[in-house]
C-alpha cells in the first residue's frame, strides 16, 4: 500500500472517529499528521509544524476578536441600523446585500478570506438582530466571494487566466467571469428560499430610536428561528416554529445610534481594513490585530471580554485540518489523485473526476492552490481535444470555489466564527452538510452544463 493511500485513509478515519466520539476534530487531525508523518512520511516536528496555517489562525483570531470590539463598543450596531434604513427595512433584501458587496468586494481584487472576513460579522449580526437564518447570510456572503472572484482582476481570475495562458491553453476571461457570477446567483435563489427565504418577504424592520438618549426602541414582527423560534425535532430533521413578538434587537441599544468616538475610530479602522486589504496588499489578519490593539488603547472598555469572544474552537479545528491536507500535499497525495484521473481513457469521465477532486479537496484546503494544481494535471485531456478547453476550466474554477462555505473552508470558518455562540453549533452542521453536497453535486451540474456540451 502505498503511502498517498494510507493518507487518504487516515483522512476517512479522522472524520469517522470525530463523528462517532467526542474527540475534537482538529485536534485529531493534528494527531493524525503527527502520526502519519512519523510512521510513513518520515517527516520531523518542524515538518509537521511547516504546514500550520499560520496566517488562516491570524485571520480568525484577529478579524472576529476586532468584530468583538466592534460589537462591544456599538460599532455593529450602528452599522445594522443604517444598512436597514438603506434597504428601508425589507428585511428579505439584506441578505442579499450582504452578497453584492462580497462580490464587489472580490471582484476588485480583494482576496476571498479578506472579503468575507469584513463582510460575515456585520452581516451575522443582521442575522441575529432581524431573525433571518445565520445559515442563510453565511452562504450568500460566501457564495458572492466567489461569484466575483474569478473577475480579470480578480485574485481567482487572475490566478486561472495566468495558469491557462502558461500553459499555452484556449481561455475566455469573460466568460469564465459571467458563467461563475449567475452560477452563483442561482445558486443564491435555492439558498434564499432552502433557508426561509420565503418566510422573510414582506417583513419589515421598524427600528426607533429616541434621539435623546433614550431606551432605543423595539420591533414587531414575524421571527423565523433559529434566531427568533425553537428548532423542532420532527422525525429525526428540525422543523422550524413561528412566532409574533416583540423583540428588542441590538441594532437599538440604550445609547443613542450616533458616531461617538470610539466608534467612529472603529468604523475607520474597518476601513482602513477594506483599503488595505484591497488596494495595499496588505495581509487582513496582521491589520486586523493592529486596528485591535490601538482600538484597546484608546478605548479600553470596548475590549472587556472579546478576547473570550474568539471562535477559539473553530480556530483549532480549521487549522488542524488544513494542517494535516498540507501534509498529503507534501506527500504528494493530492498529485497522485490528479494523475490518476489524468490516466483515465474515458475523457468525460476524467473531466468529471478532475472536478470532483477539485471540489473536494478545496472545501478542506485552498481553492487558489487548486485552481493553480489542477488545471496542470488537466492538461493532458485539453491538448487532446477530446475535452473543450473553455468549458473544462469552468466547471473546473467554478466547481472548486462554490465549496468554500465549507467549515473547513476560510470562507466558511469566518461564517461559523462569527455566528452566536449559542448557534454556533448549527451553523457548523448546516454548513458541514452543505459544503459535502456541494462538492458533489456543484461538479455533476457544471460538468453538464460546460463540458458536456463543448466535447460532443
Amino acid at each position: 500500500m502505498s503511502d498517498q493511500v494510507i493518507s487518504i485513509i487516515a483522512l476517512v478515519l479522522v472524520f469517522a472517529i470525530a463523528t462517532f466520539s467526542a474527540v475534537h476534530l482538529g485536534a485529531l487531525a493534528i494527531v493524525a499528521a503527527f502520526i502519519v508523518g512519523s510512521t510513513v512520511a518520515d517527516e520531523s516536528t518542524d515538518d509537521l509544524f511547516s504546514g500550520f496555517p499560520g496566517d488562516l489562525f491570524v485571520v480568525l483570531v484577529g478579524v472576529t476578536l476586532l468584530f468583538a470590539i466592534a460589537k462591544n463598543n456599538g460599532t455593529v450596531d450602528w452599522l445594522v441600523n443604517a444598512a436597514v434604513k438603506a434597504v428601508r427595512g425589507r428585511i428579505a433584501l439584506i441578505p442579499w446585500v450582504m452578497f453584492l458587496v462580497t462580490a464587489l468586494l472580490t471582484a476588485v481584487g480583494a482576496v476571498t478570506p479578506a472579503a468575507v472576513g469584513i463582510v460575515a460579522p456585520i452581516g451575522l449580526g443582521f442575522a441575529a438582530a432581524y431573525g433571518i437564518n445565520p445559515v442563510l447570510m453565511g452562504l450568500l456572503i460566501a457564495n458572492g466571494a466567489s461569484a466575483g472572484g474569478f473577475s480579470p482582476i480578480g485574485v481567482f481570475g487572475s490566478i486561472t487566466n495566468n495558469v491557462v495562458e502558461r500553459n499555452h491553453l484556449p481561455g475566455n476571461p469573460a466568460l469564465l467571469f459571467t458563467a461563475s457570477f449567475l452560477f452563483n446567483v442561482m445558486l443564491c435563489v435555492i439558498v434564499f428560499f432552502a433557508f426561509g427565504g420565503r418566510q422573510l418577504l414582506g417583513q419589515r424592520a421598524e427600528t426607533k430610536s429616541d434621539g435623546g438618549g433614550g431606551s432605543g426602541g423595539s420591533q414587531r414582527r414575524e421571527v423565523p428561528p433559529p434566531s427568533g423560534g425553537e428548532l423542532v425535532e420532527a422525525g429525526g430533521a428540525p422543523r422550524r416554529t413561528r412566532a409574533v413578538a416583540t423583540v428588542t434587537s441590538t441594532a437599538a441599544p440604550e445609547q443613542p445610534l450616533t458616531l461617538d468616538g470610539p466608534r467612529a475610530l472603529t468604523l475607520l479602522g474597518l476601513l482602513g481594513l477594506v483599503a488595505g486589504a484591497l488596494f495595499f496588499d496588505l495581509d487582513v489578519g496582521l491589520m486586523a490585530l493592529t486596528i485591535t490593539v490601538v482600538l484597546s488603547l484608546v478605548s479600553p472598555k470596548s475590549v472587556t471580554g472579546a478576547v473570550d469572544r474568539c471562535a477559539w474552537s473553530t480556530v483549532l479545528l480549521v487549522c488542524g485540518i488544513v494542517t494535516y491536507v498540507s501534509q498529503m500535499e507534501r506527500m504528494g497525495t493530492i498529485d497522485y489523485l490528479g494523475k490518476q484521473v489524468a490516466s483515465i481513457q474515458a475523457p468525460l469521465v476524467g473531466a468529471l473526476l478532475i472536478c470532483l477532486i477539485g471540489a473536494l479537496v478545496s472545501a478542506f484546503a485552498s481553492t487558489t492552490g487548486m485552481l493553480g494544481a489542477l488545471i496542470p494535471l488537466a492538461v493532458p485531456f485539453l491538448l487532446a481535444g477530446e475535452v473543450g478547453a473553455v468549458g473544462l476550466i469552468t466547471a473546473l474554477a467554478i466547481s472548486a470555489s462554490v465549496v468554500d462555505a465549507s467549515p473547513f473552508s476560510t470562507s466558511g470558518a469566518l461564517v461559523t466564527a462569527n455566528t452566536p455562540a449559542d448557534q454556533r453549533d448549527f451553523v457548523f452542521r448546516r454548513l458541514m452538510a452543505w459544503g459535502l453536497g456541494i462538492s458533489l453535486v456543484g461538479p455533476l451540474v457544471t460538468w453538464g452544463l460546460f463540458v458536456v456540451p463543448t466535447s460532443l
